[in-house]
């Protein structure tokens, strides 16, 4: 898996650095060694080629699809040493080539050698001669039937190498093939995932309804505008409701903490983009009172400018949050004062002086020598608790 592992530059056509970490195998203990090199310089002759296991394991499957890019080595050489058995002069022929596509032929050794178990054999075992037809070679140019016999059953270690063979070349059976395509559908299921819940979200704030229910259990009845609206989406859109039954409990994107999370990105993106359409235009800033089912009144911004086709438009921007205080000295204090306190937490908390505190010194000044207005003012407050403590009179106003 290339992204895991960061190749460093070859410096040499093929420098060998020694692993300090001892692995055993299953002849002899070794030391593993991690080669960087370049392809092209791989030997094609057998007799001078490593090992495939003295590679390190992650270069094994690269350097096994070059050399069957290549093929087998088979030089066409019509004039072979001779050897002699029992006076017999005795050599390698090319035409043993014919309906041997695994037969290799090595000159630096005058030796035969099989293609695909040197490829494999360190991973299916040693049969149909063992060791000979990887390092040692075969020279038994007497007996050609031994030659034949390394193939044997159907079942052999050298068949299974030509299976293993195959399946490195077929782009569907490598494992790196099977986690790409894997990790493509997850993405894919998690950007639908996304994006429904996006769209949900994107629908409760332009109607301004609320998101949560009451109890967001699985057999609850309230769960909210969220979650069943998630759910509405899903029962019309067959696709997004496979991949909703598919989510694990802990990957379904519905945790509140996340709703904030993408309410605020989508709160920053529309603010970009109300930015980018005032540009360099005059604008002007309306500051007034938005006051929500509570009656609690909290200051807005809205930002009021022309566009480029002579439309005037107001841009609501949000809301702040100020602090009212009297003039005691632990309110307004600028040592120890909760003003100070508070101005310690968040540096952007206004400080107002509470305009309702200064009518109230100032009505409680006139009023110690006007009766009727003590009087005015108790029936004014007594009037307020009536309308306030009935919605229906509060909506009559």
């Amino acid at each position: 898996m290339d992204k895991y592992l960061i190749r460093e530059p070859s410096t040499q056509d093929l420098s060998l650095v020694q692993d300090s970490s001892p692995v055993q195998d299953s002849s002899s203990s070794f030391k593993r060694i991690r080669v960087d090199f370049n392809l092209e310089n791989l030997p094609s002759d057998l007799g001078l080629r490593q090992k495939i296991s003295s590679y390190h394991p992650n270069n094994h499957d690269e350097i096994r699809r070059y050399y069957l890019a290549k093929g087998p080595c088979q030089p066409p050489i019509h004039d072979y040493p001779i050897s002699y058995f029992s006076g017999n002069p005795c050599r390698f022929r090319s035409e043993w080539y014919v309906n041997r596509n695994w037969l290799e032929n090595s000159i630096d050794k005058d030796a035969a050698f099989c293609f695909y178990c040197y490829l494999f054999g360190q991973d299916v075992g040693k049969q149909g001669g063992g060791e000979t037809f990887v390092t040692k070679g075969f020279k038994l140019w007497n007996q050609l039937l031994k030659l034949d016999s390394h193939v044997r059953r159907v079942n052999s270690a050298h068949n299974q190498a030509i299976k293993k063979s195959e399946d490195l070349l077929k782009d569907k059976q490598h494992i790196q093939t099977v986690l790409v395509k894997q990790s493509n559908q997850d993405k894919l299921e998690y950007r639908v995932q996304l994006n429904a819940i996006v769209d949900c979200i994107r629908f409760l704030l332009y109607q301004g309804l609320a998101f949560r229910g009451n109890d967001e259990s699985q057999g609850s009845s309230d769960k909210g505008n969220f979650l069943e609206l998630l759910k509405f989406l899903g029962d019309h859109n067959e696709f997004i409701n496979e991949v909703l039954q598919k989510l694990q409990k802990n990957c379904k994107l519905t945790h509140h903490d996340i709703q904030k999370d993408i309410v605020n990105a989508i709160a920053r993106e529309t603010s970009k983009a109300i930015i980018t359409d005032l540009d360099n235009s005059f604008f002007s800033i309306l500051v007034d009172e938005s006051r929500d089912i509570s009656v609690k009144e909290q200051m807005t911004l809205v930002l009021r400018y022309v566009n480029n086709k002579g439309i005037i438009i107001e841009r609501f921007l949000g809301i702040v949050h100020e602090q009212g205080y009297d003039r005691a000295s632990n309110m307004q204090g600028d040592i120890n004062g909760l003003k100070t306190l508070i101005l310690k937490e968040n540096k952007s908390t206004f400080y107002v002086h509470c305009f309702a505190h200064q009518l109230q010194v100032t009505l409680v000044a006139v009023a110690k020598n006007h009766i009727n207005i003590v009087e005015f003012f108790y029936v004014v407050s007594n009037l307020i608790t009536v309308v306030r403590g009935s919605c229906k009179r509060r909506d009559a106003l």
